[in-house]
């Protein structure tokens, strides 16, 4: 997970994150309990009933009493245009600035990604 100094629940959400929109676990699919996911982690409890409870608040998944928790219909496509924005918001413009800095051009960069 990046950025290991953030707060562990904000790790473990991006782990799930990154789950999703990998397409591991698609719309409709189990999560693993917060008892399971705590033992897989060496995490507290609390801290990955907080990790979901981000995902709940932003309608990213919904808890079915009794039977457990699911990723939402359109989770994928929620997280994907979050994670564009804060990329082209947040990160974007240091890399822009990076990529002016060492004189590169669109053709290095799409060179490079075919490579």
């Amino acid at each position: 997970m990046a950025n290991d100094d953030r707060p562990v629940y904000l790790r473990l959400r991006d782990n799930i994150a990154a789950k999703i929109l990998a397409g591991s676990v698609g719309d409709g699919d189990p999560l693993p309990s917060v008892r399971s996911l705590a033992a897989e982690h060496g995490a507290n409890p609390l801290t990955v009933a907080k990790a979901y409870q981000t995902f709940q608040d932003e309608g990213l998944i919904v808890v079915r009493r009794g039977v457990g928790m699911f990723v939402a219909q359109g989770a994928a496509a929620k997280l994907r245009a979050s994670a564009r924005q804060e990329f082209l918001e947040q990160r974007w413009p240091a890399i822009a600035a990076h990529i002016r800095l060492l004189g590169l051009d669109a053709e290095d960069l799409v060179d490079r990604a075919l490579a």
